[in-house]
């Protein structure tokens, strides 16, 4: 199967499936000398890992990497860095009653015209467990970002019509990991929080926005043309299951501005009045905060039943069962940090070798 990496100079490979034995992956490029901290990397997994409140799916997952490769004494070696993560926790039979069905908005169909096959335990290869390979590997670029002043955070900004209004730079950081929404904006939160457990209540689910803030980087990371670093976060981003919009700065509403009202006025060299960019302008950063917006459709298991058809084509009804989120947006904080932060540091390690 092709298209399991991403990445030039830091590039990511994963692989597994989502109950199979184990899910893992191969960073190649990551610099020799970093001093790496497991825990934080775990840390990471455990922002993401499923069964972490009342609002996401109970399976319960320790997410435990292990580190079988790359790494001595705490150090990076330059060798690819391989890791696993197991899975403790499947239960195949959830999903006996759809091997042959086509669940609606879910991969079934197109990966059983794709391959002729498909591994109907949760998903397989298309489910959403995939994304701790990217958290685990991204927390390593973020050990490796951090030492060049770059910081990636992003937080829950709508769920539904709730919305987050708030300039991100009035928002409190610390907050966002004290709410189980993941929402900085205490009051806001709250709503998202009730709503999410009506949706639950009624066997459906909704979705919502992430937003990402990424600071401290400096001017000229990205490409003129085909690698232009807003396209590769982009792809990078649209790649996470159940993603359907990404935005850059003003992104949709600047369909509704003037040139003259959008336009970031330079007031000092590399610094503007506005930043309707989103700190990318040509392709390339300019030095200002990216910033960037992603929107998740709800998710497609809802536990009420509908019509669809199996592989024969025949018409049949079909109802999710097992362990589900209502919401994918709580735990899609972590893996949102994680594709940037994979694009940054192959980005940032591109220029490096260009200058």
């Amino acid at each position: 199967m092709a298209g399991n990496s991403i990445g030039q100079l830091f590039r990511l490979t994963t692989f597994g499936e989502s109950h199979g034995a184990a899910i893992g992956g191969i960073i190649d490029g990551c610099p020799p000398g970093l001093e790496l901290s497991i825990a934080r990397i775990q840390s990471e997994l455990d922002r993401r890992k499923p069964g972490q409140s009342k609002i996401t799916t109970q399976r319960k997952e320790a997410d435990t990497i292990r580190i079988l490769s790359g790494v001595f004494e705490g150090k990076t070696l330059g060798s690819p860095i391989g890791f696993i993560i197991e899975n403790a926790d499947a239960k195949s039979k959830d999903y006996d009653h759809i091997k042959d069905v086509y669940r609606p908005s879910h991969a079934d169909f197109t990966y059983d015209a794709k391959y002729g096959i498909r591994d109907h335990r949760g998903g397989g290869r298309s489910s959403a467990r995939e994304t701790a390979c990217r958290v685990a590997a991204g927390a390593i670029a973020r050990q490796l970002l951090e030492k060049e002043g770059i910081e990636v955070w992003a937080y829950v900004s709508s769920v539904g019509d709730i919305e987050c209004k708030s300039d991100y730079r009035s928002l409190d950081r610390s907050l966002i990991e004290q709410s189980m929404v993941r929402c900085p904006d205490i009051a806001i939160s709250e709503k998202m929080i009730t709503y999410i457990e009506e949706i639950r209540k009624l066997g459906d689910t909704v979705g919502g926005t992430v937003s990402c803030v990424i600071q401290g980087l400096p001017a000229g990371l990205g490409e003129p043309v085909f690698d232009k670093l807003n396209a590769d976060l982009a792809k990078a981003l649209v790649s996470i299951n159940a993603v359907k919009a990404f935005e850059l700065g003003s992104g949709v509403s600047a369909a509704k501005m003037l040139g003259s009202e959008h336009n970031d006025q330079f007031t000092a060299l590399g610094k503007t009045l506005t930043n309707h960019s989103g700190g990318i302008q040509g392709g390339i950063s300019n030095g200002e905060d990216i910033t960037l917006r992603v929107t998740f459709k709800p998710v497609a298991t809802i536990m009420q039943e509908q019509p669809t058809i199996n592989a024969k084509g025949e018409a049949v009804a079909a109802a999710g069962k097992g362990r589900h989120d209502p919401c994918v947006v709580p735990r899609a904080v972590p893996i949102v940090e994680a594709m940037c932060l994979l694009t940054i540091a192959d980005h940032y390690l591109r220029q490096k070798t260009n200058g």
